[in-house]
């Protein structure tokens, strides 16, 4: 399922989208700026949470959903954001709008490619079952059956997935997405898009990392820079710095896949196979129930674990969407009318 490793370099280079904040007439407002500086220091705190205490818990399932949920809550936090920034659609550029949006229909996009590999991986829980269910019945008789059961589940996992495919140009457009448009004569206007790039630089990060996860290559992994003006700056470059550092020693390892729990099952059904290939004994007898009963214990982590992380992905999906139908809707509510630019991006 894993793929040579290729080589590290940059994704994409961007420059500073704050160099002209300084410029007369764009000072912050005490009250608007202590709004702002809670989201970002919230955002700190959130990215901080994605250092585990043991490396080793880097692309776990459950370290996974953690990445999934602390999004849902940078982008719940940015939906307040607008509403305390009292910055109603109707003082919305054109521009912010199309970032929004553009923005939003491509997380769309990328979550559902995310929850269709997790379905798949999770489909293979039935093969699993049906070869354990044959294994615990004791029955040698049974055994050559459990065993086309688990080289099927092989075969399945290391399938590919056409969705996976297409987060490279997903990523590719979120990237470039983080050239802010500049913003004119309205200060509210600068400390949105400046909350919102921070919550783009954390969402098209933590989405690189499940896109390299799932297609079995760092090719995915974005290594971003952002302006080290930013307070949480320091914060993102250690969490991006020791996050890479580790995904890219498990891919250089070569292993069957990088998430962590479907490798521990695999290592299981690998184990199992040679036994039942070179015959269970008398002598093999105590060993064989032990691989067994190791296989039934990892996949059922494996399966909780796809099943909790399927319901955070699927929460994120819903919060972009309702977020999108929540301005869009505003926008229709306001004028009556939606701009020509944005008509295009509904869908």
């Amino acid at each position: 399922m894993s793929r040579p490793q290729e080589p590290h370099r940059p994704f994409f280079h961007f420059a500073n989208p704050f160099r002209k904040n300084s410029q007369k007439g764009s000072q912050f407002n005490p009250k608007r700026r202590s709004l702002l500086n809670d989201f970002e220091t919230a955002l700190s705190k959130k990215l901080q949470k994605l250092v585990p205490n043991d490396k080793g818990d880097i692309l776990s399932l459950s370290w996974m959903k953690l990445a999934m949920e602390s999004l849902s809550e940078i982008h719940c936090d940015i939906k307040n954001l607008i509403t305390e920034l009292d910055l109603p659609v109707t003082e919305w550029d054109e521009k912010w709008m199309d970032v929004y949006l553009d923005i939003s229909v491509k997380l769309l996009d990328i979550s559902i490619a995310f929850t269709s590999e997790l379905t798949r991986l999770n489909q293979g829980h039935l093969l699993l079952q049906y070869g354990l269910h044959k294994l615990e019945s004791d029955s040698p008789e049974l055994f050559s059956r459990a065993s086309s059961s688990l080289d099927s589940w092989k075969q399945h996992i290391d399938s590919k997935n056409p969705r996976v495919e297409t987060c490279r140009p997903i990523l590719e457009k979120l990237v470039e997405s983080l050239n802010l448009p500049k913003v004119k004569n309205s200060s509210k206007g600068k400390e949105l898009m400046r909350a919102m790039y921070g919550a783009k630089v954390a969402t098209t990060y933590i989405c690189s990392v499940f896109a390299a996860a799932f297609s079995g290559s760092s090719k995915n992994l974005l290594d971003l820079t952002v302006p080290n003006t930013l307070p949480w700056a320091q914060v993102f470059s250690d969490v991006q710095n020791t996050v890479n550092v580790e995904i890219r020693n498990i891919f250089s390892c070569g292993k069957f896949t990088v998430l962590r729990e479907l490798d521990a099952v695999n290592a299981c059904v690998k184990e199992l196979s040679t036994l039942l290939q070179d015959g269970v004994g008398t002598s093999e007898g105590e060993s064989f129930k032990n691989s067994v009963s190791d296989l039934r214990k990892t996949e059922e982590k494996l399966s909780q674990g796809l099943d909790n992380l399927l319901k955070v992905v699927d929460s994120f999906f819903k919060v972009v969407l309702m977020g999108r139908d929540a301005l869009l809707c505003n926008l229709r509510k306001a004028g009556g009318a939606v701009p020509d630019s944005v008509i295009g991006k509904i869908v």
